[in-house]
């Protein structure tokens, strides 16, 4: 028996439409790795950090018997690739939001000229889902009834994003502040004890890279083990070159 004063056209294109907004919702989740948050500066500035400050540790070492000269350049290498971080960082996810809007106003400046070929464009998106023609069309009427609420939906289909998802500069760049800092300050708390041989940071170093790698893998179909010893690996190899690099330097005699 049917609801007094609903047909069964008006049933059907109720239930379409939140079939679509459903596929919109599950498209935007699966997205929203993408378009911003914390988790990502955070893993890779953490990464980096310990990478990019043993690496320049053990360059110096390699180059000097001189503990508190080692200790000197991984307090500066911690603030300097903090610092640096951070701000690309904040400029890299400001440029991205800032693009992400410049779209989104190009969207609206569009449903403003041709409303009609953006609503027939929605019905055609919602054919390609599936829908079938009449009811992708009574869909699409519908949502048009509200410009905002049809912009938002044209930006999900056409961009993948939504204004109210960009991600934040300030967030990203702060995320990736403090992890570079606690990465890059592993390798320098040896010497801050008095350490004065290069074993006690590499331990340190070696075990934050092999956890920071371990964690990664949440973000990838890699098991825990392969992503702590592909970074602990890389780690290595960028110590192993600057050492290197340190030595011959210190055997040349510019030091």
């Amino acid at each position: 028996m049917s609801t007094p004063g609903v047909t069964g056209e008006d049933a059907a294109a109720r239930s379409a439409r939140e079939r679509a907004e459903r596929e919109s919702q599950r498209i935007q989740h699966e997205h929203s790795d993408v378009t911003g948050g914390w988790l990502r500066p955070a893993v890779f500035g953490a990464s980096d950090g310990l990478v990019s400050n043993f690496a320049l540790i053990a360059g110096v070492t390699g180059g000097t018997n001189d503990s508190n000269a080692v200790l000197l350049a991984g307090l500066a290498g911690l603030a300097a690739g903090a610092f640096s971080m951070a701000a690309g960082e904040f400029i890299s996810v400001r440029s991205q939001a800032e693009q992400a809007l410049a779209e989104i106003e190009l969207e609206r400046a569009e449903l403003k000229r041709n409303p009609a070929g953006e609503e027939r464009e929605l019905a055609q998106m919602y054919v390609a889902k599936g829908l079938d023609a009449d009811l992708a069309r009574e869909v699409a009427r519908q949502l048009s009834r509200d410009p905002e609420q049809v912009l938002d939906v044209h930006v999900r289909e056409e961009l993948g994003i939504s204004e109210d998802d960009l991600p934040s500069a300030r967030l990203a760049a702060g995320s990736s502040f403090a992890s570079f800092a606690v990465g890059a300050f592993l390798p320098v708390l040896p010497y801050l004890f008095g350490a004065t041989s290069l074993w006690p940071a590499l331990v340190l170093t070696g075990a934050g890279l092999f956890l920071c790698g371990a964690f990664v893998t949440r973000l990838t179909p890699r098991p825990w083990w392969y992503g702590g010893g592909r970074q602990t690996l890389v780690g290595a190899v960028a110590a192993a070159v600057t050492y290197g690099v340190g030595a011959l330097v210190g055997a040349s005699g510019l030091t």
